[in-house]
Parts: structure tokens; C-alpha cells; sequence
């Protein structure tokens, strides 16, 4: 399956489920994406046999990330407000405040390209190495990758080596939100 679907033919040996420091190896949405391709399988299959459960879908609102800049679209707490937005359909997630959110510009080339679509749980935790959706208290909105979370401070990553990371005093965010999925 590995080969038919472009992959390294060790991609599902058992060896490869595990880093050496002993933490589970996940596949990224690219490969799950060809492994789909591949079978002729939905996304809905897919995560149906993960969960042994069929998966419903719902929809969120889709904001652009310029747009999400804009005042008035999130609440203090990162969650979406108001009607108006596109919608896209997903299968359901447990956070009923997730929304889609639509990248623009390349400072998260490879993972995320300008139009990328990314769904953000407001409600989930995050954690370092977590790809993210920050607001700035000024109104600036940007997808990044945690570095670092203290009391005092958040550091961001870049993906693309062209952009800088990132860092800001915590009392100029306005909010952190994981990214959840996103569109390849």
C-alpha cells in the first residue's frame, strides 16, 4: 500500500510508530492524503475505522486571515461571533467553537500554503511543537508553530526559512488556538 501510495515502503513497519525517545510517530495529512487517494477512501471512512464510530459532519464558519483581523470576529476568548461567513463542511470535532480559517501569505511554507484551509479549536490545550493560531491585542492574526509558552512570554515558529520566529510579551496576545487539520 505504502508503494502504491508514493510512500517509503517502510512507512508502516512497526519500527516507524515510535520516535527512539519513545513517543508515538504520527503520520502527517499529506501522507494520510495519498494513502486515501491510493484506496479510493473518505476522510469520513478513514477516521470511522480510527474511532469505530461513523463520522458525522458539521459545518464552520470560514474566515479569512485577513479578515480575522478585523474587530468584531472573535471574542475575547478566540471564539468565533457573528453570522455572514462562509461555511465548510468538516466531520464533527468535540470543540462546537471550531471554525475554518484560511491562510494567506507563506511564512508556514511547506505545511501551509496561501489558501490553505485549517480548522482551529479554541478550546483545545496546547503544547510545544503545536501549530497555532495567534491574535495579537493589536489585531494581527497569524499561523505559527508553539515554541515556547511561559507566563511571560510566546515564542513562534516560522516554517518557512525566509520568515523570522517570532516572540511577544504574553500581555499582548489576545489569544492561542491549535490547529486541529488542515487542507493540504
Amino acid at each position: 500500500m505504502a508503494k502504491r501510495a508514493g510512500l517509503d515502503p517502510t512507512t508502516f513497519n512497526r519500527s516507524k510508530r515510535i520516535t527512539p525517545d519513545g513517543r508515538p510517530r504520527w503520520p502527517s495529512t499529506e501522507s494520510i492524503a495519498k494513502i486515501l487517494a491510493a484506496t479510493g477512501e473518505t476522510v469520513d471512512a478513514f477516521m470511522s475505522l480510527l474511532s469505530g464510530v461513523s463520522m458525522a459532519r458539521r459545518t464552520v464558519p470560514l474566515i479569512g486571515l485577513a479578515q480575522a483581523g478585523e474587530g468584531g470576529i472573535f471574542d475575547d476568548a478566540g471564539f468565533p461571533v457573528g453570522t455572514g461567513w462562509d461555511a465548510v463542511e468538516f466531520p464533527a470535532v468535540g470543540d462546537e467553537n471550531a471554525y475554518a480559517l484560511e491562510i494567506t501569505g507563506d511564512s508556514m511554507i511547506p505545511a501551509y500554503r496561501d489558501g490553505c484551509v485549517v480548522i482551529v479549536s479554541p478550546n483545545a490545550p496546547v503544547r510545544r511543537g503545536d501549530r497555532v493560531v495567534v491574535k495579537l491585542k493589536e489585531g494581527e492574526v497569524m499561523a505559527k508553530e508553539l515554541k515556547r509558552l511561559s507566563a511571560k512570554t510566546i515564542e513562534l515558529k516560522s516554517l518557512n526559512p525566509e520568515h523570522a520566529d517570532l516572540s511577544f510579551n504574553r500581555d499582548a496576545v489576545a489569544w492561542v488556538a491549535r490547529i486541529l487539520w488542515a487542507s493540504q
